[in-house]
């Protein structure tokens, strides 16, 4: 496996850690996976998740400030925040109103 394809395998491993009604951001995921720079990385391998042959729920990535950077890549403008929405997150326009509310850390273990 080439390095780029086991650094996506590392971030959909995280993205389907993701709890249902919680959301993550690009960052969070790079640190975790030990490569804190490669934030835009992390954005290139989601949108390369819907190529999988299963379900990686990019929806629950954002940017650091709650935004819907990725919303393109959802077949339509409004899918990512209708899929959050579902969820219970509420939103102002295109951002999560209370991001630390939602906010998932893949770097805090929880025991």
């Amino acid at each position: 496996m080439d390095s780029e394809n086991n650094f996506f395998e590392k971030v959909y491993k995280v993205v389907l850690q993701i709890p249902w009604g919680k959301v993550t951001t690009y960052g969070a995921i790079a640190k975790h996976i030990g490569s804190a720079q490669s934030s835009r990385m992390v954005g290139w391998a989601l949108n390369k998740a819907f190529n999988k042959e299963y379900f990686i729920p990019a929806h629950r990535v954002v940017n650091r400030k709650g935004l819907l950077t990725g919303k393109n890549h959802f077949g339509g403008t409004n899918t990512m925040k209708e899929l959050l929405e579902s969820e219970g997150i509420k939103f102002n326009e295109n951002q999560i109103i209370n991001l630390e509310q939602y906010f998932w850390d893949p770097n805090i273990e929880l025991f």
